[in-house]
């Protein structure tokens, strides 16, 4: 009856899930206090790094982002030089570099053609500027927090949206030098509160491209009809020119990032969910007929009393007496397990803060650090279950463990995110992480990481054993030959695709926003994937756990690990599709950027998936053991 709860419990999930889904669309809080403004008030227009975008031909050329005030750019600078803006540690890991600016604006003060310099470009700039148009990258601009934005029209509804940031410069089929864009027309939209105080609550900036002249009074006009080409065999004199317009709104501050969370198309994400929960529903009845049908005789026939019965035994019930012999290289699975629960408890708190809206886009990179953070925090997880796991398979050596758990995953990342940040220097790059975020994060590691880690695993050691429920005989059984389709790669091939089957679409939705600089905001969906992803892991992994015992392997504990961690394999072949069917990356650096970061993000989803997996397998082997009387 136990084994009945069980298969029921599995499929009651799956149910919950489905009536979860109305609310899939989280929340919004705001992450920050709005700042009213009085007419005439300094209104600060900040600038950030230029990242790439898709160019005409609807690739993206590169992944590297470079900085507003790099020397190549020349680009107009406020007097006693740019002031850097304070910014969070997501923030700056992820490549902003946030700086104030020389646009003079002033709340409801329009202007027009306002000179902000003139600037000499020498033509080996001019080759540099011209090969970031070409490559599609844009101007990013904050205004109260708010990104500067295109309007653009969705093709399907016909419906006016905001695209954070807008084109450093545009170009045509068939032109032979791009325009570069060197006058914005700034249109700030406004919520009137009182008489006094007004709100900022939309940023839209038209750039153009203009050969302006500037006389020798310094008032330049902004008619010229000639655009702004730079010429790479000389030098260019342009004229960098803006003007502001502030429009009255009926938008207000709360609802101020409607414009810029578009979905372009809300019903895939439910198209996601629906095929998700398909995949769902079909293990849960294969697990539940399993659990309820088939072992459940099987229980019954073993615990017969009739001696018919105990001469046929056959399959699950011959290899008790090894099913909980520890497994080889049992100190490395402890440590794989203990940082999957690490990065489950990360991935688990991220999502429900995000979930009740407190990881506002108003605060940039605010999702990144509270990944960092809850991971760094969750060490004493990765310590506790990695000793506790250790020492129940028969480990002794509490400090080699402790060992192991700090440098195996933080090691591992960190190595690669160095190989990362170097070519990201030699490409002069903005996204390269500075020396003292670096050494900021190695502190957090060394001072808060460690000793948690340190502190749970000394607690996890002196815990109770988890003692099998079964003796281990002292001398191995013999594996009978296994059918091809249970051999170790067929099955976790297997295996991996019924979980990434659950979690395609909205991985596509999540890679599009990190490589092409899109706001994520749909929390709802994601928090119902991963609640999919956790029960399709666990319930594909029992139901190849019981297919191999029944076969009389009972090497289910790394089994039980890479069959459920071979949805990541697929994860990094969707990479590489991805890469092929949206990227054409040129440099050898957004190379290594591009696939450095997919290793790491596969090696995380390695780990949490296969300890997901392990988990599940765990109990069910415990309580199907425990369920049958061993003479």
């Amino acid at each position: 009856m136990r084994l009945a709860g069980f298969g029921m419990r599995a499929v009651a999930a799956s149910v919950t899930v489905g009536l979860l889904a109305p609310l899939a669309r989280a929340f919004y809080l705001p992450g920050i206090a709005p700042h009213d403004y009085k007419i005439g008030e300094a209104v600060e227009l900040q600038v950030n790094s230029l990242t790439p975008s898709l160019n005409a031909e609807n690739k993206l050329e590169s992944v590297l982002s470079f900085g507003y005030y790099d020397e190549r750019f020349h680009f107009c600078q406020p007097e006693g030089g740019p002031k850097a803006v304070h910014e969070s540690l997501g923030s700056i890991l992820f490549g902003d570099r946030i700086y104030g600016s020389a646009f003079d604006l002033h709340m409801l003060k329009d202007t027009s053609c306002q000179v902000l310099c003139q600037q000499n470009i020498p033509g080996a700039d001019a080759a540099f500027i011209n090969d970031k148009i070409m490559k599609g990258y844009n101007y990013n601009w904050l205004i109260d927090g708010l990104p500067a934005a295109t309007v653009k029209v969705d093709d399907r509804t016909e419906q006016q949206f905001y695209s954070v940031g807008f084109e450093l410069g545009s170009s045509q089929a068939g032109q032979l030098v791009p325009h570069f864009h060197n006058h914005y027309e700034i249109t700030v939209q406004y919520h009137t509160l009182d008489a006094v105080h007004h709100r900022v609550v939309g940023v839209v900036v038209t750039p153009a491209s203009k050969n302006t002249v500037l006389p020798k009074d310094g008032t330049a006009s902004c008619d010229a009809a000639e655009p702004m080409n730079l010429h790479e065999d000389r030098d260019n004199s342009v004229v960098f020119t803006y003007s502001v317009k502030w429009e009255a709104s009926e938008k207000s501050w709360a609802t101020r990032w409607d414009d810029y969370l578009h979905a372009v198309d809300p019903r895939i994400h439910w198209f996601s969910l629906i095929n998700s929960m398909v995949i769902v529903v079909f293990l849960s009845a294969m697990l539940g007929l399993i659990l309820m049908r088939t072992l459940h005789k099987d229980i019954a026939r073993y615990n017969s009393d009739d001696a018919e019965d105990l001469q046929e035994d056959f399959g699950w019930k011959l290899v008790h007496g090894d099913v909980f012999r520890p497994p080889q290289r049992f100190e490395l699975l402890a440590v794989i397990l203990g940082s999957g629960y690490q990065l489950f408890w990360m991935v688990v708190t991220t999502l429900v803060i995000a979930l009740l809206g407190f990881l506002s886009p108003s605060s940039r990179g605010s999702l990144t650090t509270a990944m960092l953070l809850l991971f760094i925090v969750y060490g004493f997880s990765a310590g506790y279950n990695s000793a506790h796991l250790c020492h129940s398979f028969g480990g002794l050596s509490l400090k080699r463990i402790i060992i192991t758990t700090v440098l195996f995953v933080p090691g591992i990342c960190w190595v690669v995110l160095m190989i990362i940040n170097l070519c990201l220097v030699v490409a002069h790059s903005s996204a390269a992480a500075p020396i003292g975020t670096l050494l900021g994060v190695m502190a957090l590691w060394f001072v808060v990481s460690i000793p948690l880690t340190v502190c749970g695993a000394y607690f996890g050691f002196r815990r109770k054993t988890i003692d099998p429920p079964v003796r281990v005989n002292q001398i191995p059984r013999q594996i009978p030959d296994q059918p091809w389709y249970l051999k170790p790669i067929p099955s976790a091939l297997m295996g991996g695709i019924l979980t990434f089957g659950a979690i395609f679409i909205e991985l596509y939705f999540i890679m599009n926003s990190i490589w092409f600089h899109k706001v994520y905001y749909v929390f709802g969906f994601l928090f119902l994937v991963f609640c999919i992803l956790v029960i399709t892991t666990a319930e594909v992994t029992v139901l190849l756990t019981y297919f191999h015992l029944c076969a009389e392997d009972y090497r289910w504990h790394w089994r039980s690990v890479y069959t459920a961690g071979a949805s990541a394999l697929y994860v990094f072949l969707y990479g590489i599709l991805f890469y092929f069917s949206r990227l054409r990356l040129a440099s050898y650096a957004s190379l290594i950027t591009y696939f450095g970061w997919m290793a790491i993000a596969c090696l995380l989803f390695f780990i949490l998936t296969g300890t997901i997996g392990f988990v599940a397998s765990h109990l069910f082997v415990r309580r199907i053991y425990s369920a049958i009387k061993i003479d």
